[in-house]
């Protein structure tokens, strides 16, 4: 590879930070901004040197996750509709939004490697770089990633980290409890039993935080609740549960980034991958 990272950041700085570079440029999205190439390249500059990352990898969304519609087609679907009925004015400002984004991306790889492959999404790659960290040359500290999205959350312990610029707050294991009322491990649960109607990842119906966080206190995980159907009882949740059980196995295929990283990147992707990181 021509890129010499050394030369760009400063050696002494022992963390890594990743960035899911399309969840921060909505930061510009949202405040109307149409020209900020240079802004969000500083921006990464300063983070990078906030979180002491002695190296940056961006990471990038190249259309839908082809992995996820082929196991259930209706992944995102909601969002077609959504485009649809945009204003002509609205059409033309996500466009001129999308062209300064791609700028933006040609910017930042000036500086660091970014990372991109065609229908997998920039999660499934940060899940996999988080897994993978360790075949670095630099051995760093800590990981950062940056994103407002809480699926990243999957990935936090005590060496990975998160930051929303969103909400200007940082998500770690020590403040874990702060932002979630049930513990790391069974974040994913949680997920799997509720869904993700952004993604048009339905759950069970009727089950939300409450219920969910009270099926695991009860049964374990949501592969031990799996197990246990079907639940006799009188209540609609439980009977909407021993319905759709199927949904749980299918939702863990969809939500978890830590399991299927690699079957959502591809193996000539995840060679690419481990490329990157092996010359880091």
């Amino acid at each position: 590879m021509s890129f010499k990272f050394e030369d760009k950041l400063n050696k002494e700085k022992n963390n890594l930070m990743v960035v899911d570079a399309l969840n921060l440029a909505f930061r510009w999205k949202h405040s109307g901004k149409l020209k900020f190439v240079d802004e969000y390249v500083q921006t990464v500059h300063s983070l990078a040197n906030s979180y002491g990352a002695g190296r940056v990898i961006i990471t990038a969304d190249q259309g839908s996750s082809s992995y996820r519609k082929e196991i259930y087609p209706e992944y995102k679907a909601n969002r077609k509709a959504k485009f649809a009925e945009q204003t002509e004015e609205e059409r033309e400002a996500f466009n001129k939004f999308f062209e300064e984004y791609e700028r933006t991306i040609e910017e930042l790889g000036k500086y660091y490697p970014v990372l991109r492959f065609k229908n997998v999404e920039a999660d499934d790659i940060v899940a996999y770089i988080v897994q993978n960290r360790h075949k670095m040359q630099y051995k760093s500290d800590h990981t950062w990633l940056i994103s407002s999205d809480k699926d990243y959350d999957l990935l936090i312990s005590d060496k990975v980290s998160r930051f929303s610029y969103v909400t200007r707050k940082e998500i770690t294991l020590e403040n874990w409890s702060d932002h979630y009322k049930v513990p790391i491990g069974s974040y994913i649960c949680t997920k799997v039993l509720e869904g993700d109607m952004g993604d048009n990842i339905p759950g069970i119906p009727g089950i939300g935080p409450v219920k969910a966080k009270s099926l695991i206190e009860q049964y374990g995980s949501a592969y031990d609740i799996y197990d246990a159907l079907p639940i006799a009882s009188k209540y609609k949740y439980i009977q909407n549960l021993n319905e759709h059980a199927d949904r749980i196995l299918l939702n863990y295929q969809l939500m978890d980034l830590v399991t299927y990283s690699e079957e959502a990147i591809g193996a000539e992707n995840t060679a690419k991958v481990l490329e990157v990181l092996e010359a880091l």
